[in-house]
């Protein structure tokens, strides 16, 4: 059942970006998506604690109960908790959908973790600036120069424009805070348990694919966002953007993350991707974009202010929208 009315979904959803503009996410053990892991270990540890690795469809249906669990149990918490608020008084209800929707996105944070890496690479503080790496990327961060450690802050923060932005906001919209929650429930699933590894390879193979189909109409908005966030960079080319989309992204592991990181890569004449390390055991991630130059760390301020130019769209996008059906 709706809770809201879609004008009023439209004013919630800029609610929140302003908030997260202002805020950012929550300490640490208040954030919904700290409770949204605890769930999902003690369900792993319940269902899956040793057959995880075994091919089988039982293990497979494991990780099935295992998503279906965590998306309805986050969807209803945080339903029965507007539902809650909105009993008392509306604008209590007003109040809690905008905060918990704004928990969904991470722009202010995406910048800061970014901005984290880049200023110790500014001041040539190498080993500093990988210790931050080692916060935003699962690779092996410890042998890492300069332009390696600048690479992997740009395609963090290139790939999470949609997980952390364009993807809460659309499912806000359609769905209010308890959809957004469960958005952020299936991309927590993800990141936990969705690896095509040894122990996850079957029994995550669910997570996975539903994120993947969660963010697949979200990233190729976020490619159409990008371009006119470029047009209003200066420095940065549009068409070859453009381009790089085109030719990059489906040469991406991810059916989604090539878009954004393509075009980051067009935009900004640099070359994403190249060779990663995992445990000590080094592996080739597509290239995307043309090397026109040097990747140098000021690129993960130009990439931050392309994540900026994004939301701000969304926000302007979804204000204009509101104010011509109302």
């Amino acid at each position: 059942m709706m809770l809201y009315s879609f004008q009023e979904l439209l004013l919630l959803a800029a609610a929140a970006i302003v908030i997260d503009w202002i805020v950012g996410d929550p300490k640490r053990p208040t954030h919904p998506v700290i409770w949204i892991g605890r769930l999902i270990r003690l369900l792993e540890r319940v269902l899956a604690p040793e057959r995880r690795k075994d091919c089988t469809a039982a293990v497979r249906l494991l990780g099935v109960i295992l998503t279906a669990i965590t998306l309805c149990i986050s969807y209803g918490v945080m339903w029965s908790m507007v539902w809650a608020a909105d009993a008392v008084h509306v604008w209590l209800g007003y109040a809690v959908s905008a905060w918990f929707i704004s928990t969904t996105i991470a722009v202010k944070g995406l910048k800061e973790a970014a901005m984290l890496v880049y200023t110790p690479l500014s001041e040539g503080r190498l080993a500093e600036a990988r210790k931050f790496v080692g916060f935003i990327v699962g690779r092996d961060t410890g042998k890492l120069d300069a332009r390696e450690a600048s690479r992997a802050a740009v395609e963090t923060v290139a790939e999470n424009i949609v997980d952390a932005l364009v993807s809460p906001v659309i499912f806000a919209l359609i769905g209010g805070a308890p959809l957004a929650m469960l958005y952020r429930a299936a991309n927590t699933l993800d990141s936990m348990v969705g690896y095509r590894n040894d122990t996850y390879r079957y029994f995550g193979w669910c997570s996975a694919r539903i994120d993947d189909v969660l963010n697949y109409i979200p990233a190729r908005l976020t490619g159409v966002m990008l371009t006119m966030a470029v047009l209003a960079s200066p420095g940065m080319k549009a068409g070859r953007a453009v381009h790089a989309m085109f030719v990059f992204a489906r040469l991406h592991p991810s059916p989604n993350s090539g878009i954004p990181e393509s075009a980051v890569a067009g935009a900004l004449g640099i070359e994403l991707g190249g060779t990663n390390v995992y445990f000590g055991v080094p592996g080739e991630r597509a290239r995307m974009g043309w090397p026109l130059r040097r990747l140098q760390p000021f690129d993960i301020v130009r990439t931050i202010r392309l994540l900026y130019g994004v939301s701000f769209i969304m926000f302007s996008g979804v204000m204009a929208v509101w104010l011509v059906i109302i």
